[in-house]
């Protein structure tokens, strides 16, 4: 992986990580159409990145990390996600990141899922009331979020989806996932950088580069999301997905 690599997979993850599309699949993707080889260093690569995005969220929301209640509710959801990740991260990385059939299936059937969910729920504009979420709602967020494991499916899709469907407003939900993002990917790249450390060697500028550039774009994106939820809901984000799925079809796997 070059410095040019580094920062094309960099705006990649800060634009896609916040957006109902799936940041993992669209590096993985870019990763395949960039010709990287599919090794341990660019998988972990692929996980360590999103700290840098998720940084940006820190930063936005830093106000709201100061709710003890808030934080609180914030790990109930992240507890299902912390055991599944444990048992099943050699499982996710050997096998499923990297796998393109894997990746296109799940943006499609995502995308579909997105598309039927929008037709449903998009009139719901309240304002968002993080205080409104129960425990029991944030727990079952949390059994919603361990989907994402599978690369293509999108954290923030599952999370949102899963989130409406328990009865949440629809923007009360999209910040949350935002905030659950934090100890989810700050957990993520902790684990894989004890388990893969020697992996990292020598590619320090590669991910420097990436957390930085990951970083700028997202904080862009979460803004430009949050706006474009108002007006147009999550349908082209659905469409998007099942057009990317199907074009990368013909290129990869055809």
């Amino acid at each position: 992986m070059t410095l040019l690599h580094a920062l094309i997979l960099g705006i990649v993850e800060g634009i896609t990580e916040f957006l109902p599309i799936s940041s993992t699949a669209h590096m993985i993707l870019t990763a395949e159409l960039l010709r990287l080889e599919d090794s341990p260093f660019v998988k972990s690569f692929e996980i360590i990145v999103q700290l840098g995005a998720i940084l940006a969220v820190v930063l936005l929301y830093w106000r709201r990390l100061l709710d003890f209640k808030l934080l609180t509710k914030a790990a109930v959801a992240f507890l299902p996600t912390g055991i599944v990740g444990l048992t099943v991260y050699k499982i996710v990385k050997g096998y499923l990141l990297g796998n393109v059939r894997v990746v296109l299936a799940s943006l499609l059937v995502g995308g579909i899922v997105l598309v039927l969910f929008d037709r449903r729920w998009r009139d719901d504009e309240r304002e968002p009331d993080l205080d409104a979420i129960t425990y029991g709602q944030a727990l079952a967020i949390g059994l919603c979020q361990c989907l994402a494991m599978i690369p293509g499916v999108s954290r923030s899709a599952a999370t949102i989806v899963g989130g409406t469907l328990l009865g949440v407003p629809k923007r009360t939900i999209v910040d949350f996932s935002f905030i659950l993002a934090i100890p989810t990917m700050a957990a993520a790249t902790g684990y894989d950088l004890l388990k893969s450390y020697g992996d990292l060697a020598g590619h320090g500028p590669e991910l420097a580069m990436g957390f930085v550039v990951s970083f700028i774009t997202a904080l862009l994106a979460v803004k430009t999301f949050l706006a474009f939820l108002k007006g147009r809901g999550f349908a082209p984000y659905g469409w998007y997905r099942i057009v990317l799925a199907v074009a990368f079809f013909f290129v990869f796997v055809r």
